[in-house]
């Protein structure tokens, strides 16, 4: 029951994702949602296994917070490497057009 609330959660962060994310090409629609429910997934396995009671509320403070904060800085990083990585293709590809 308690995957299916991040489960929801995640949805409702990808709604919500093109409106406070930068826009970019570099990433489909599914790929915050993926991150989100990812991250979302994984703290709440790594705090099962660390003893954290499924009634606590600091598990889930944790993994509603985690989630759109990992979401973030994922969804930057990978605009970030895309855009670098672009960019090392395109002076490539000027390079052997000279040659």
């Amino acid at each position: 029951m308690e995957l299916a609330v991040i489960f929801v959660y995640a949805i409702l962060l990808a709604l919500v994702a093109p409106f406070v994310l930068p826009k970019s090409d570099f990433y489909g629609k599914l790929v915050p949602f993926s991150l989100a429910l990812g991250s979302g997934s994984l703290l709440w396995v790594l705090f099962t296994w660390l003893g954290f009671d499924h009634q606590a509320a600091w598990i889930w403070f944790i993994v509603m917070l985690g989630m759109p904060a990992v979401t973030w800085f994922a969804v930057g990083f990978i605009q970030k490497t895309r855009v670098a990585q672009e960019a090392a293709e395109l002076q490539s590809l000027r390079l052997r057009g000279k040659a």
